[in-house]
């Protein structure tokens, strides 16, 4: 069961069904796929693999300061174009800054599903009071999740433990768990999963040909296959 990775064509048995919860393949609004010819050909792609349904989830930050307009207005142009049965969702991945900060006390916000925001940090260092955010995030009435916390280096064990124990909701980032970002990012993926910890899986898609080595290429144990199943039942 599970034997991914093996072939040019994915297992269905790990994406039969499943949920990408981040994804870059909203055309032309942050550093992932520019034109919606290739965004159309990646949807073709991942309802070939089995994907059931795929939140489009674009940066907003400081430095790519997209508009909630702007991104439905983009988002709008992307169904109306695509014609296949994946069900599209919208979002933003909001990276944990001062623009963020005014979005949240503006209430203007992309939820990823009902109260709940997806949030990022710098892979090398958190940003000031990152605890004291998440609580505001709280606070407002949102759930955080928290998109690839393996990738942060300068988390500790123990700040994964006050994630969990604060109900940060913690999405895995796929190729993390298949070394694609090297294995120091692969262990604690890893550990993360043999927790129990994360409650969502993700390919981090910014390109077509990236998302086909990741998922073609890469091989992981059969017991990681069945965590990562697991989570997308």
């Amino acid at each position: 069961m599970l034997e991914l990775f093996k072939s040019t064509v994915i297992d269905s048995s790990l994406l039969k069904g499943a949920v990408d919860n981040h994804s870059h393949i909203l055309f032309g609004v942050d550093d992932g796929i520019q034109e919606l010819d290739e965004s159309l050909e990646t949807l073709a792609y991942l309802e070939n693999q089995g994907v059931k349904e795929l939140w489009l989830t674009p940066h907003i930050m400081e430095d790519v300061p997209n508009t909630t307009a702007g991104l439905k207005a983009r988002f709008q142009e992307l169904k109306d174009a695509y014609q296949g049965p994946v069900k599209l969702r919208l979002a933003a991945e909001y990276m944990l800054d001062t623009l963020f900060e005014e979005r949240l006390a503006a209430g203007d916000i992309l939820e990823h599903g009902d109260s709940v925001v997806l949030v990022e940090t710098s892979i090398v260092s958190p940003p000031m009071d990152l605890w004291g955010i998440l609580e505001r995030i709280k606070s407002a009435g949102y759930w955080p999740l928290l998109a690839h916390p393996e990738r942060y280096c300068y988390m500790s064990p123990g700040d994964y433990k006050r994630l969990n124990q604060m109900g940060v909701r913690l999405q895995l980032n796929i190729p993390s768990i298949v070394g694609y970002y090297g294995p120091d990012v692969k262990a604690r993926a890893e550990d993360l999963l043999s927790r129990g910890w994360y409650c969502m899986t993700g390919s981090d898609c910014h390109h077509l040909a990236t998302l086909r080595r990741q998922y073609e290429e890469l091989k992981t144990g059969k017991k990681t296959l069945s965590r990562l199943a697991a989570i997308h039942a």
